[in-house]
């Protein structure tokens, strides 16, 4: 599987850093060997996705919209995407049409596409109230889709909680009223951008759903990671720091290939020198280090491939740091970006 599928890596500059220099856009190589190729240089990427079901097909979310490849990466071109220089952040694919694919963005919006990612239209915007006012507007960081009642979607949003459609993305309400009230904790409690302490607990970057559970929504915060088990009603925390030192939540993934298999990326802040890659095979109830490496930067991004369990990718914030296993973690390897690089928000394989 893995002389077939590729590496991408998302490069972007961040907040408090404006004037880095570096190369920002699209990186691919192939998994097995080779060099890494800058195949998108034009724009920043914050996020780029292989489709699931077509690998010919990538995207990139950038700070001027939806750009697409249709060559495995090799080459990418804007779409027809109706508002420029829009953050595109996330994506994710109608599980019922392959075709149909949703877009998240800052400030918070929801983009939908029916033919394959090609033309998008902007939906309703969310009707969410603003919970924290930070340095930059807040963005829809990921999508996680009930697995047998597709029409209801979860999105994480940083520095904003986490908000639900149970209408395939049309409407959508708040769900951040019980990660308000978990700020009340002491230990919950974080201040760092804005003016409210609660701001760490709405400090969302990843949602995931498992398929043995699918009940149950996992949202990765800055405080840790947190279910829900009533539709966003309250939440619970797993209270991952009895199993990682560091516990600052920036991604979560359910693998489609192991049931009740989760993988966390846990490391101390947004800009920190360490973290480490969970994994939990019982649906987040208990967590071992999965990863073999050191990394020097917040670990941004997990890449899994859709069908093959084996491959599973990092990437850390700083000095392009990419790392990956091929054999399901028994060996890892360093793959760093060439050159200097800015900062990676996202890994991606297929």
């Amino acid at each position: 599987m893995a002389q077939a599928a590729n590496v991408f890596a998302g490069v972007a500059g961040y907040f408090g850093n404006k004037d880095a220099k570096g190369k920002v856009g699209v990186f691919r190589r192939a998994a097995n060997n080779g060099d890494w190729q800058h195949v998108l240089g034009t724009v920043q990427a914050y996020t780029v996705f292989v489709h699931p079901k077509d690998p010919e097909t990538v995207f990139a979310g950038t700070n001027d919209g939806v750009w697409r490849s249709t060559d495995r990466g090799a080459t990418f071109r804007r779409t027809s995407f109706p508002d420029a220089n829009k953050e595109v952040w996330s994506f994710m694919v109608d599980s019922r049409d392959p075709k149909r694919l949703f877009a998240g963005a800052s400030p918070i919006d929801v983009y939908r596409s029916d033919d394959g990612g090609a033309s998008w239209r902007k939906l309703a915007t969310p009707k969410i109230g603003t919970h924290c006012s930070g340095p930059f507007a807040s963005r829809v960081m990921r999508f996680a889709q009930h697995p047998t009642k597709p029409d209801e979607i979860y999105a994480a949003l940083e520095i904003n909680g986490v908000m639900r459609s149970t209408d395939g993305g049309e409407s959508w309400e708040d769900c951040s009223a019980g990660l308000i009230k978990l700020a009340e904790l002491p230990h919950l409690k974080s201040k760092i951008v804005s003016g409210t302490t609660a701001e760490g607990m709405l400090d969302g970057h990843a949602i995931t759903m498992n398929p043995v559970n699918p009940d149950a929504a996992i949202v990765a915060l800055r405080m840790g990671l947190f279910q829900t088990t009533d539709h966003g009603k309250t939440w619970n925390d797993l209270e991952v720091g009895r199993f990682s030192p560091t516990t600052y939540g920036r991604d979560i993934k359910a693998s489609a290939s192991e049931p009740n298999t989760l993988y966390a990326a846990l490391s101390v802040a947004a800009a920190s020198k360490d973290g480490g890659l969970y994994r939990s095979d019982d649906g987040g109830k208990s967590w071992k280090r999965f990863d073999k490496v050191q990394v020097h930067g917040t670990i941004m991004s997990i890449g899994l491939h859709a069908s093959d369990p084996d491959q599973v990718y990092i990437g850390a914030r700083y000095d392009g740091e990419v790392f990956g296993t091929q054999d399901g973690g028994k060996t890892w390897n360093a793959i760093p970006l060439p050159g200097e690089v800015q900062h990676i928000y996202s890994v991606a394989c297929g």
